[in-house]
């Protein structure tokens, strides 16, 4: 997986093959196929160790903040791991739309990235029971997130990012005026 992850970053996601992994790892040309049935196998691995990543980063970034805070930081998290690892991320969605749904248990698992989003809105008042409501604030949520991230690198923000003191602030920025994620606190 860390071969292939490099490769991945190194040269995008039609680099990789099951006999490129195997010569960055080092090893056989046979040894991945103990592991993976064929590329879209193997690209599905390292989208679930993406999507899995991405988790960890938004709750390290929802302990770090407080308060409804907690929720604009989840957006940031996701944002700036979009733009830390463009090829994992574009690898992740891509599988996604192969099966035209988001990994399994993404809905379900409470400790996938999606659900610490409806679940943190649960945590500052959303009414659970209230679930058409409550998933599509979650949708929202995710596509605004979502969004940033793909328009983020743009040169037309850079004026924004300049006039805002950086590229966070104009995150939390862009996020605070959706509606949905309050202005971070200032310490952030």
């Amino acid at each position: 997986m860390d071969a292939a992850r490099r490769l991945l970053e190194a040269e995008g996601p039609s680099a990789l093959s099951l006999r490129a992994v195997a010569r960055e790892a080092g090893v056989s040309p046979a040894a991945p196929y103990h592991h993976f049935k064929d590329k879209a196998e193997l690209l599905d691995a390292v989208a679930q160790e993406g999507w899995d990543i991405l988790g960890q980063l938004m709750q390290e970034a929802k302990a770090g903040a407080t308060g409804m805070h907690q929720l604009t930081a989840l957006g940031i998290a996701y944002v700036c791991f979009a733009r830390d690892n463009p090829a994992l991320y574009r690898v992740m969605y891509d599988a996604a739309r192969d099966k035209d749904a988001l990994p399994e248990g993404m809905q379900q698992n409470k400790d996938s990235a999606y659900c610490m989003v409806r679940d943190t809105m649960i945590e500052h008042g959303a009414d659970p029971t209230q679930e058409t409501h409550l998933e599509l604030a979650s949708v929202a949520a995710w596509c605004g997130a979502h969004g940033l991230a793909e328009m983020a690198g743009f040169k037309q923000f850079d004026h924004l990012k300049d006039a805002l003191g950086g590229e966070r602030a104009f995150f939390d920025a862009v996020l605070s005026h959706m509606g949905l994620f309050p202005k971070a606190e200032p310490h952030c």
